[in-house]
């Protein structure tokens, strides 16, 4: 599995496809079209994945950054960016993926831009709905993976308790250690 989905929400896994975004080496998850595939196919957003071409994840970074400054608006309880709201409301108009009924199950079929309309129609949910004053960024100071806290009396530090939950803690340990064999 390429990439992690510690958010609570397929639009903030997505967003988080840019990892450690204010670091001086932040990672790129998408970085190409298969990435791109990849996300689509481990997020489960459409498992038989949609061939993405390289528009197509140009289009997906243009959606994932207004998604991201949409959400930082949010955290930050400041008015939503007009020009990232268009470019979210651009995506969401375009038809979603369409879900098929089989004898044995169902499956979503589409397109990139289809996938994409999903992520979109999912951030305008989460932005512009009750969830939004639960949006949280990770306690970690070198991530900067937003989540949706909905841990009961909402204390919830990180996005993940399995990678950056485990490291502070592990940090604190260590220096714990070395501060008591000064």
């Amino acid at each position: 599995m390429i990439h992690s989905f510690p958010c609570g929400d397929p639009a903030l896994d997505f967003v988080g496809t840019w990892q450690a975004r204010r670091n001086e080496s932040p990672a790129e998850k998408l970085g190409t079209p298969a990435g791109l595939d990849a996300w689509f196919v481990e997020s489960t957003l459409a498992p038989d994945g949609t061939s993405p071409t390289a528009e197509d994840l140009a289009a997906a970074i243009e959606l994932r950054e207004a998604i991201y400054a949409l959400v930082l608006a949010r955290l930050e309880r400041h008015d939503l960016p007009e020009d990232d709201m268009t470019t979210v409301n651009t995506y969401a108009a375009h038809p979603p993926l369409l879900r098929v009924l089989h004898r044995d199950g169902r499956s979503k079929e589409g397109t990139s831009a289809a996938a994409l309309s999903e992520i979109a129609r999912g951030a305008i949910e989460l932005v512009g709905g009750s969830e939004a004053g639960l949006l949280r960024e990770c306690a970690r100071p070198e991530c900067t993976q937003v989540y949706i806290d909905r841990s009961r009396g909402q204390r919830r530090e990180w996005c993940s308790m399995k990678t950056c939950g485990s490291r502070v803690k592990v940090a604190a340990y260590r220096s714990r250690l070395k501060a008591a064999n000064g």
